[in-house]
């Protein structure tokens, strides 16, 4: 029996490995790809399991389809499985993205007009931010009272960008829809919760531990992973929410990053699969390049960590009382003033991004354009982020050819 265990914990490694590798689209498409590989082929999990698993990650900090697949782990083989099917999911784009942070600092420093070739993907960025905020508030929003928190929230990041104040109006959303507990569907006589705290006392203990050391220290990885650590337990609704946290902490109030750096390393982004928190380790990597080649491996090593392990940490802490504390209606309530919230973010990071931008009409072009091949056109993302790229490096080529009569 031992034996058979192990080879079908191979066999699931194997195939998160597969998903790590193939899974582009978003989480839309990340779900058809498990239920199909997962559900249907290999039958680690019903479907009914698996859409409440995933449900339950959407309404927790952190990544959504990381937490969902160590969920799995976790269901099939305990803690150890699902640590490891972490790593195997991660791996990938987070090395794609250490490699591309390399690549944009070897550009910068030997190429004159190195970002160039990102003239047309960095305007496409903003494209695809509002693309997902257009689907986030379309499943998010569906009352007044959430839109107009969704604005106020949207007005307040606009001008009080600091990152101090995410935290503060996620708070505030979810206390001031908590009160409409009595439109939440009753569910059955609840039972009393037994909670195991250990997980949630590592997930606290992790972040305290590593603000204190960032605060006593003053050493630049112990302060990115807490950094890193403190986003991924604060973000809620997926990756495109993730970026004006990150936006705002290191390139306004940090200047690790250049706007067009992150510009470029989101777009890129979005063309690897795997999970969309990848652009944490391009972000991590160029916060330490001062290091040289390691200090940048160790910032894309350290950011996934930070980034990554929060949601996994919680994961593990509800899983095993969700089905209890889901029939409180207070907590369904809140849920939707911290959603309303997460949008109003979202809504600010596509002015914010656009803000550095110069504002004439190629940039508005390649914006508008991108957004409408995303909604009108069955493209692949990935191959929209290629079209611009090969875009911008024929661009340049025309820019510096002595043929072209305009360079």
């Amino acid at each position: 029996m031992t034996i058979i265990r192990r080879v079908r914990y191979y066999i699931y490694l194997k195939d998160v490995l597969v998903l790590s590798l193939t899974a582009f689209g978003g989480p839309q498409v990340f779900l058809a790809m498990v239920i199909d590989l997962m559900v249907k082929r290999r039958g680690y999990i019903t479907e009914k399991d698996l859409l409440e698993l995933n449900a339950l990650c959407l309404v927790l900090p952190g990544p959504t389809s990381t937490q969902t697949i160590s969920a799995i782990g976790f269901r099939i083989g305990g803690p150890a499985l699902a640590y490891l099917s972490l790593l195997v999911w991660i791996f990938p784009a987070t090395s794609l993205m250490i490699a591309t942070a390399f690549l944009i600092e070897h550009l910068q420093a030997n190429t004159e007009g190195a970002l160039g070739f990102a003239k047309f993907i960095q305007p496409m960025a903003i494209g695809y931010i509002i693309y997902a905020s257009q689907i986030t508030i379309k499943k998010m929003i569906h009352t007044v009272e959430a839109a107009l928190l969704m604005m106020i929230a949207a007005f307040v990041a606009f001008f009080y960008n600091s990152p101090f104040i995410f935290p503060i109006m996620l708070v505030i959303g979810g206390l001031i829809t908590t009160h409409n507990y009595n439109k939440q569907p009753v569910i059955e006589e609840k039972s009393k919760i037994s909670i195991s705290w250990s997980n949630f006392i590592l997930w606290a203990g992790v972040l305290i531990a590593a603000a204190l050391l960032g605060h006593y220290t003053r050493l630049l990885p112990v302060r990115l992973f807490e950094n890193f650590y403190r986003n991924g337990s604060l973000i809620f609704g997926g990756g495109q929410v993730l970026v004006p946290y990150l936006y705002t902490e290191f390139v306004e109030f940090k200047n690790y990053l250049s706007s067009e750096e992150f510009l470029t390393g989101y777009a890129i982004s979005q063309s690897v699969p795997g999970p969309t928190f990848s652009i944490s380790s391009y972000i991590g990597a160029l916060s330490l390049r001062d290091m040289g080649a390691t200090g940048m491996i160790t910032g894309g090593l350290i950011s996934a960590a930070g980034i990554f392990l929060p949601g996994t940490f919680l994961i593990f802490f509800i899983i095993r009382f969700w089905d209890e504390l889901k029939k409180y209606r207070p907590v369904r309530a809140a849920l939707e003033g911290v959603n309303a919230v997460s949008c109003g973010m979202l809504i600010a990071a596509a002015y914010l991004l656009f803000e550095p931008l110069d504002n004439n009409l190629f940039n508005i072009a390649a914006i508008i354009g991108t957004f409408a091949l995303l909604q009108f056109s069955k493209i692949p993302s990935p191959l929209i982020i290629v079209m611009g790229v090969l875009a911008g490096i024929s661009y340049q080529w025309l820019m510096n050819s002595t043929i072209w009569p305009f360079a």
